[in-house]
């Protein structure tokens, strides 16, 4: 079950509020902590209590899922805004420079057509496939392109790891079930410790950062994992073992850096086109089809990932696996640099713009 299947909830509520995107580090925990229950179950009761316990927790998320209401069927029903609460509301929505920049220079007197020389808006849809899926036309932009590519590389890493580790587990150092699943620990522990922190991060300076800081720091930490012996010396492996699980964690580090930006972005990115072309996608907005690709595109990366890694581990052995993935991860961090929140100057125009509707709202 894809835990990222709960990112919508969180994004239709809001993409451009920065809202706590601290969430998401626990449902990718979820990810990388299912092999350790899974090893648990297993060794204790065989096939019958993993596919027992997975059947209840399909059945609880199903139930859950029904009880979710969403919050624009949810303002049909509640007690109109005042009027004062709508100017602050509308005041602070529109703090999306690409959408509605606040300046100095801001005329009075509104534009008839604000938005027809928006970057973001889009000319009707031509054929049927654009008509029933206007967000197709949303695709030509760089950064949702880029954060799609982003929640790949994501998931695709999530998959070499869940595939890999008890394979290596198990021939290095001869684990049984449990003991290769506790080993996906420190991999958890990290993405949720310090998951809220790279989280806050990403509300307070924005999705490029953190990409780029991310999949630049996996460069280095999947390198390292070259570092354990394929053969243990007698009386090494414990060594072995504990070096090759501290190395675990600090991917897992990074993996929660890369928790966030990609759907941040991708719903960021989605809703300037939205406010620019509300006729086009309607009163709910493109978030279900938004969804769609970001599932899509997630369960592509699990079932790239072992793919990739299975067979790279086979040719080239594990060390040179990671060393390939590592300059995936470089390749992925130029990418956030160039395209994630547009260029570098389009991300430092709209940070100092934000913290300047930021200050002007405090005061």
């Amino acid at each position: 079950m894809d835990p990222y299947a709960y990112r919508p909830l969180f994004v239709s509520t809001n993409p451009t509020d920065r809202h706590p995107i601290q969430i998401f580090s626990v449902l990718s925990v979820a990810t990388l902590l299912a092999p350790v229950l899974g090893g648990i179950l297993y060794a204790k009761t065989g096939y019958g209590g993993v596919f027992g316990l997975g059947v209840a927790f399909l059945a609880l998320d199903f139930l859950m899922r029904l009880l979710v209401i969403e919050k624009k069927v949810a303002a049909k029903y509640s007690p109109p805004t005042s009027p004062s609460c709508a100017s602050t509301t509308s005041t602070t929505s529109s703090s999306d420079p690409e959408v509605a920049p606040l300046t100095e220079s801001t005329p009075l007197l509104a534009n008839p057509c604000p938005f027809s020389q928006s970057p973001y808006h889009l000319q009707p849809p031509k054929t049927a496939l654009t008509r029933t899926l206007p967000i197709l036309l949303c695709l030509r932009n760089p950064s949702l392109l880029t954060a799609l590519f982003l929640g790949l590389i994501q998931a695709l890493l999530l998959g070499a790891f869940d595939a890999t580790v008890p394979l290596v587990a198990s021939t290095r150092y001869n684990f049984d079930s449990l003991s290769a699943g506790l080993l996906f620990l420190p991999l958890g522990a990290s993405d949720l410790l310090l998951g809220p922190l790279f989280g806050w991060a990403v509300d307070r300076y924005g999705t490029k950062p953190l990409a780029v800081l991310g999949y630049t720091y996996l460069v280095p930490a999947l390198t390292l994992l070259r570092l354990p012996r394929p053969h243990p010396a007698p009386g090494q492996t414990p060594q072995q073992v504990a070096l090759f699980a501290a190395l675990l964690a600090l991917s897992g580090a990074g993996l929660a850096v890369i928790s966030a930006p990609a759907l941040v972005e991708a719903g960021a990115v989605v809703e300037r086109f939205w406010k620019v072309n509300p006729a086009l996608f309607g009163d709910r907005g493109p978030y279900a089809q938004l969804y769609g690709f970001n599932s899509m595109v997630w369960s592509g990366g699990l079932t790239l990932g072992p793919l990739v890694a299975g067979g790279l581990r086979e040719r080239i052995g594990y060390g040179n696996m990671c060393a390939v993935l590592a300059g995936v991860c470089a390749v992925t961090a130029g990418l956030a640099v160039g395209f994630v929140e547009g260029t570098p100057r389009e991300w430092w125009r709209r940070w100092r713009e934000r913290r300047e509707i930021e200050r002007r709202v405090v005061e």
